[in-house]
């Protein structure tokens, strides 16, 4: 009937709302709040950790990313200063930008800058940075103070500004010497650094200045589309001695000491006569062989002779000199450099040469003539010092090679002097970057550069391709590099 409640066969029957006086309500225990708490906490805790497993394996926390540059082809500009062909420069680049890659690298050559003293012909280089910004690339800038040819995958002539040039035709002693006389015109010596022989300028205030027009020039880019600017400091913009001229050299002689101007002569006597010993003053050694001798067939770089080799007393005063002077020489340039950029924005930078042959000889033969004093294993840490003071970024070549790719006759160590760089340069809490020194395009190699890429830094601070060629652009090996530029964005 209406207003009974008729129960279906096998229900249970209904519950009373009502409390039975028998059966009085008792409050949970804090001891069971404190359970019901805990369980509550422990089950947010393994969500979350679940949310994040998920999100590591949709994208890996332990990636790296190490930006990647590509060098600009050599032949993009002339040598009055023209871009030889635009639409195919803007092309590159957005080739270059939907590969992956984060920027360019280009040299800003003395030589076309500057065709006047102190008159400054930036135009090519405000085309390119403008087509860089707009297409979304960054841009490494290299103040180039060296002639581009002479230098291996050198395919252009551009040589030091010719009222710089000039002055070298009244006196060639503004030029690295050899000791057979020969006259290496692709950078001034280190001996005329302060020496005011051009129109009442010296070396370093022409390279302070170039620096200074450039920055005022290029300000609104400097920090945002330029954000790093490499110092170049001698020959090939490394710095070094050109020990290893292409014109006398054969991979993997010794080289030869380049200290024979009349300027650097002074300095060396001068030092000699502080110590005490002015009989070591007169020139380099006299036993170190030339150019493409091997160590053995020396006198002063075989270990065993007994003679006036590199461990003498006399070896040991002449390589301090001589690497000293090569550092102090870098010391003047980038502190100019570090107080006109120091507050751009931009990265410094400065290069040193991989001298990769010779490396497991007891005296590092072909490091020493370049001027880097390894035979005691500690070359790299006085240059990383130097740097350090002015906050530039240590960049270091061949980091593309593998021991077992050199011929076992040359005594190469190119995987054991970027470790040693590495670490001399991380002691000093540089910044480190790399390039590879000879051009390739194979899988090989840049699974070589990865690998050192996380090696010790970790990871290093960026990598600058060598270089921008149609050979680059094209088939399998542009499919390589644009795998190998992902790689280097998720090192793991």
């Amino acid at each position: 009937t209406s207003g009974t409640a008729t129960p279906h066969i096998g229900s249970a029957p209904p519950r009373s709302l009502h409390l039975s006086p028998l059966s009085p309500y008792s409050p949970p225990r804090l001891e069971h709040i404190a359970a019901m708490a805990s369980n509550t906490v422990m089950a947010v805790k393994h969500a979350l950790a679940l949310l994040a497993l998920l999100a590591a394996l949709s994208c890996p926390a332990s990636a790296k990313f190490v930006p990647v540059y590509v060098m600009m082809n050599l032949d993009w500009v002339d040598n009055t200063g023209h871009i030889v062909n635009e639409n195919q420069l803007t092309n590159n680049l957005n080739q270059l930008k939907s590969g992956g890659v984060d920027g360019i690298n280009v040299d800003v050559w003395w030589g076309i800058v500057e065709q006047q003293p102190s008159t400054y012909l930036w135009d090519p280089y405000v085309t390119l940075f403008k087509t860089a910004q707009s297409i979304g690339l960054e841009v490494q800038a290299t103040m180039s103070f060296h002639q581009c040819g002479g230098n291996v995958n050198d395919d252009c002539n551009i040589p030091l500004p010719k009222w710089v040039t000039d002055v070298g035709k009244s006196n060639p002693d503004i030029f690295y010497t050899d000791q057979q006389g020969h006259r290496d015109p692709e950078y001034l010596s280190l001996g005329v650094d302060n020496e005011p022989i051009f129109g009442g300028r010296s070396p370093v205030q022409m390279y302070a200045d170039y620096m200074s027009n450039f920055t005022s020039t290029f300000q609104q880019f400097l920090g945002s589309t330029i954000t790093e600017v490499q110092i170049g400091l001698g020959p090939a913009g490394e710095m070094r001695y050109p020990s290893y001229q292409s014109a006398y050299w054969v991979f993997p002689g010794v080289g030869e000491f380049i200290c024979y101007d009349r300027y650097m002569l002074g300095m060396l006597a001068k030092a000699a006569n502080e110590t005490g010993e002015p009989d070591w003053g007169h020139g380099g050694p006299n036993n170190a062989g030339t150019y493409n001798s091997t160590p053995n067939s020396t006198g002063f770089f075989n270990p065993d002779c007994n003679c006036e080799n590199f461990a003498s007393p006399y070896g040991q005063f002449f390589l301090e000199w001589y690497s000293g002077a090569l550092i102090d020489h870098g010391d003047r340039i980038l502190a100019k450099a570090a107080s006109i950029l120091g507050n751009s924005g931009a990265t410094l930078a400065a290069k040193i040469s991989g001298v990769h042959w010779l490396y497991f000889t007891p005296s590092h033969a072909a490091e020493l003539t370049a001027g880097y004093k390894n035979d005691r294993g500690n070359a790299y840490s006085p240059i990383a010092a130097m740097f350090a003071r002015h906050n530039v970024m240590f960049d270091f070549t061949c980091l593309e090679m593998q021991d077992s790719e050199q011929p076992a006759s040359c005594s190469c160590g190119p995987v054991e002097l970027v470790g040693q760089t590495m670490t001399q340069a991380q002691n000093y809490k540089l910044k480190y970057s790399g390039e590879n020194a000879l051009v390739r395009y194979d899988n090989t190699a840049y699974s070589q550069i990865e690998w050192e890429s996380d090696r010790i830094y970790h990871p290093i601070d960026g990598f600058t391709y060598l270089r921008l060629s149609p050979d680059l652009l094209q088939g399998q090996n542009w499919n390589n590099f644009k795998g190998f530029v992902y790689n280097m964005h998720n090192l793991l």
